[in-house]
């Protein structure tokens, strides 16, 4: 497959992602009959849209308390970014790992159970080799 097909989605495609991003449980078979197509279209557009990397995780939202910071990473041009965001994205706790611009060259969302731990993240992230500083921001609410 072509690099330029790989991200040609159709409006089925849309609206079984928007379905999965809603309720990733919902069964191929409540998909079909939402859409008016087959089981095994269904399936074999899910298949192709994470074989070709735009579906990349299914996930699940809890109740259970749950302690989310952002963290803002200051990097040193030494290190290339794309180094230093695959390093952090492998670290436990880390959600999203964004290289972006402005002020700070790379944004990490992390969650876990108590703050005890988001420190423990941040102490992480400050560990790998490029990082020179953190600014961490943790969400107090979510809408």
């Amino acid at each position: 497959m072509s690099k330029d097909k790989k991200h040609d989605l159709d409006e089925r495609d849309l609206k079984i992602m928007e379905i999965l991003k809603k309720d990733a449980r919902t069964s191929f078979t409540e998909i079909a009959r939402m859409l008016n197509i087959s089981e095994g279209a269904v399936r074999r557009r899910v298949e192709h849209l994470e074989n070709s990397g735009i579906i990349k995780r299914f996930t699940i939202e809890t109740s259970l308390p749950v302690v989310r910071a952002i963290i803002l990473v200051s990097t040193t041009p030494e290190v290339p970014n794309p180094t230093i965001s695959k390093e952090i994205r492998h670290l436990e706790g880390v959600d999203w790992v964004y290289e972006v611009t402005g002020q700070f060259d790379i944004t990490v969302l992390v969650s876990g159970p108590n703050m005890t731990f988001i420190n423990k993240c941040i102490d992480e992230i400050r560990s790998v080799k490029g990082v020179l500083h953190t600014n961490t921001l943790i969400v107090l609410r979510e809408w």
